[in-house]
């Protein structure tokens, strides 16, 4: 009895707990964008809970480039999860950045980072950082490189950094006015680090749609002349394919249009992409928070001593300001409007040699046209002339047949009278303006 079946399973069930599964402290990984955590991507957690991840080869991960403001990248591989966490976005705003989008065109704000999917350029931008897919795809390569060599400048150019800016204005917030150096009036024509992020984007996307319409222009001249000049099946089909990749073309521009037009007619969504300006405030309102000598500011503090840096701090607090923004978005609505006018002029060049060729066509049918009512002018005289020639040919007496030399008056009677019948029908046509001159 006690090697039944259900001994064997007890046993087994025995086995089976004296085995716990060992299960490793997860540290969970720093927030991207966060203000305590610094933007070094070296030291970083999250790279080497990513790193490790990324060993399982699992279905789920994909590349992505880190790149921070002071422009140092990293290429990891990361699952969805741990993007969602890092970048604070909900699940659904991933599908915008996946194949299902891959097509539109859009530009989104959330309460943390941007989602920008332009074209090939799909990242997510924080205030701190970008977080770019597919880094090593072609198109992308040459994004990377305006990210590596314009954003270093820009940072080591401004007169003060971002830590030093946030630290005078939470001092502004606790009522400790203090003098700010004159270099910080540079700081006023520099863009957010996110805005900067976007300037490239849309600069790579547009020259990238120029070059592609530049391309399309040289291409299409020639044909579109070829063809006026010779219409064959050949140049038909090559002009079929040229006007199918200028629609594609246009439909690309014109998304990326829309989707700045529709940035530029609602200022509220340009205020939501401020990210660096929400997330100063958020300081600011944690800072006020702690604080338990919150009074109202004495007005015969000492003021700022610079115009200039009043203006700036105002500026960053604003949070209808959008200037800047503006600006930019602007500036490359009104190059991708320039590209859109090219790809219309092309088409209306196609259109344009196409209303020529049906031209030509309808003019060499209207001359076959005319061909064949002279041919059937002519058939008409013809039929009239066999037609005595047949009823003389009838073995009826006649008299006629008696006379001498009668045949050839009599055939070539016919024969006039029915070359005259043919005049006087083509006259007939002309003169109701059937036939051409």
């Amino acid at each position: 009895m006690g090697k039944g079946p259900f001994n064997f399973r007890r046993t087994s069930a025995r086995r089976r707990l004296k085995k716990p599964p060992e299960s490793p402290p997860e540290t969970p990984p720093p927030m991207i964008g966060a203000a305590s955590s610094p933007p070094l991507l070296n030291n970083n957690s999250l790279i080497t809970a990513a790193a490790v991840k990324g060993k399982k080869k699992t279905g789920g991960a994909r590349l992505w480039m880190r790149f921070n403001r002071s422009g140092q990248s990293e290429v990891v591989e990361c699952e969805k999860s741990t993007i969602i966490r890092c970048a604070s976005i909900p699940a659904r705003d991933l599908r915008v950045l996946g194949p299902v989008f891959s097509n539109s065109s859009s530009i989104l704000a959330r309460e943390k980072a941007m989602l920008v999917n332009l074209e090939f350029i799909k990242a997510i931008v924080t205030a701190e950082e970008v977080l770019l897919l597919d880094p090593l795809r072609q198109e992308v390569v040459s994004f990377v490189d305006q990210l590596k060599q314009q954003l270093p400048h820009r940072s080591h150019g401004q007169g003060v950094p971002i830590e030093e800016q946030e630290t005078e204005m939470q001092d502004l917030t606790s009522r400790h006015w203090l003098p700010v150096p004159e270099a910080i009036e540079g700081v006023q024509c520099e863009l957010p680090f996110e805005f900067q992020v976007l300037e490239v984007a849309l600069e790579v996307v547009c020259t990238y749609l120029d070059s592609s319409v530049a391309d399309l222009e040289r291409d299409a001249y020639p044909v579109l002349d070829e063809l006026a000049r010779n219409v064959s099946t050949k140049n038909l089909e090559l002009v079929r394919s040229l006007k199918s990749n200028l629609t594609r073309l246009l439909a690309r521009v014109q998304k990326v249009r829309d989707e700045i037009e529709h940035l530029l007619d609602d200022n509220e969504d340009m205020a939501h992409l401020y990210l660096t300006r929400k997330r100063i405030q958020n300081q600011q309102s944690e800072a006020l928070g702690n604080s338990d000598r919150i009074t109202t500011i004495v007005p015969h503090l000492h003021r700022i001593s610079s115009k200039k840096s009043g203006s700036l701090a105002s500026n960053l607090l604003d949070d209808n300001d959008v200037e800047d923004l503006e600006m930019l978005l602007e500036a490359y609505f009104m190059q991708l409007d320039g590209t859109r006018n090219k790809i219309l002029s092309v088409r209306e060049y196609i259109d344009d040699t196409e209303d020529y060729v049906n031209i030509q066509l309808d003019n060499q049918r209207n001359q076959l046209i005319q061909l064949q009512l002279t041919l059937t002018i002519a058939s008409f005289a013809i039929a009239m002339e066999t037609l005595i020639a047949g009823m003389f040919g009838m073995n009826i007496p006649c008299t006629l047949y008696d006379k001498e030399g009668i045949f050839e008056i009599f055939v070539g009677g016919i024969t006039a009278g029915s070359i005259l019948l043919f005049l006087l029908v083509l006259g007939y046509a002309r003169w109701k303006k059937l036939l051409g001159s």
